[in-house]
């Protein structure tokens, strides 16, 4: 089962899993995912949906649960801040109890906002972070960090085979246009000949994994042996500033767009990058697309979304 089936990374994996001739209940309740992105595969008969919202559970038979449910960008999240709490809070206290039922393995999509504004560089897992609880990303931020307490806290009391991925960047098709997250925003404003928005001076970093590599990760993690629980980090660790990224995006989309600064937001990180030693060394993963690459690939999927096709 994969929960927020129906979003960006989830009907990724949804894909992933049919591939590897897996069932596939995909459970959504369609907030930010959208029926689009699992269209094409409605006709697969191991293949089937359920419209549903994790904060009510869910009663099915499942073996293994992905639970990727939350709304994941600042402005989807920040819209209904006390329902993303719950999305993660007792979303993941339905799904552990599911899991518990069934004696399933469970994986936990985590993030690493987890970390916060970092001071360290890069981040590895046992970082503890440097949160603000009380700000506009607490929802989020702290919505994660107690999702992951409940699931070691159900490994520890009842035994749960549980896996928690804290995931970085991600970007690639199927991501939403309106999503306010920095990979989206340029290439839509780049495509449609806006002027690129950079919150700062774009000299804060990130590192952005293209979906495919992420994915993987997610399938290596959950068939690794039991002893693997995390957290574990995945993303990619190549760094780039955002003004980097900006221009790349102009190069290959070809646009004639100008840059144009704006403040800063609240508790927006100054750098954001993983140290992946741990995912190299217990999955032997590493992402393997780079970013223009991936990159051409996503500004192919919008550049088809804004024309209708």
């Amino acid at each position: 089962m994969v929960t927020g089936g129906a979003g960006f990374l989830g009907s990724h994996l949804c894909e992933r899993l049919l591939e590897r001739e897996c069932e596939v209940l995909c459970v959504d309740n369609y907030f930010t995912g959208t029926r689009k992105n699992i269209e094409h595969l409605l006709d697969n008969r191991a293949f089937e949906i359920i419209r549903h919202d994790v904060t009510f559970p869910l009663f099915v038979e499942v073996d293994e649960i992905y639970n990727l449910a939350c709304p994941a960008s600042p402005i989807h999240y920040q819209h209904d801040p006390v329902q993303t709490t719950k999305t993660s809070v007792h979303g993941a206290i339905n799904m552990l109890g599911l899991a518990k039922r069934l004696n399933a393995k469970i994986f936990q999509a985590s993030t690493s906002e987890v970390y916060g504004d970092p001071q360290i560089h890069p981040q590895r897992e046992e970082y503890w972070g440097h949160v603000n609880p009380i700000g506009l990303r607490s929802c989020y931020d702290e919505g994660k960090r107690c999702a992951e307490t409940l699931f070691f806290d159900y490994h520890r009391q009842h035994e749960l085979r549980i896996k928690v991925g804290r995931i970085f960047n991600t970007y690639g098709p199927h991501m939403h246009p309106n999503d306010g997250r920095v990979v989206s925003n340029f290439i839509v404003q780049a495509l449609m000949g806006k002027p690129i928005t950079i919150y700062g001076d774009g000299s804060q970093t990130r590192s952005f994994c293209y979906v495919d590599d992420l994915v993987e990760g997610f399938v290596k993690f959950m068939a690794a042996d039991d002893q693997i629980i995390g957290p574990l980090n995945l993303g990619n660790p190549s760094e780039f500033t955002i003004r980097e990224l900006a221009e790349a995006v102009i190069e290959l989309t070809g646009s004639r767009s100008q840059l144009v600064f704006e403040p800063l937001p609240s508790d927006d990180p100054t750098q954001r990058c993983p140290d992946i030693s741990l995912a190299k060394e217990k999955l032997n993963w590493s992402p393997t697309v780079p970013l223009r690459e991936g990159l051409v690939k996503t500004i192919a999927y919008f550049d088809g979304l804004l024309k209708g096709s």
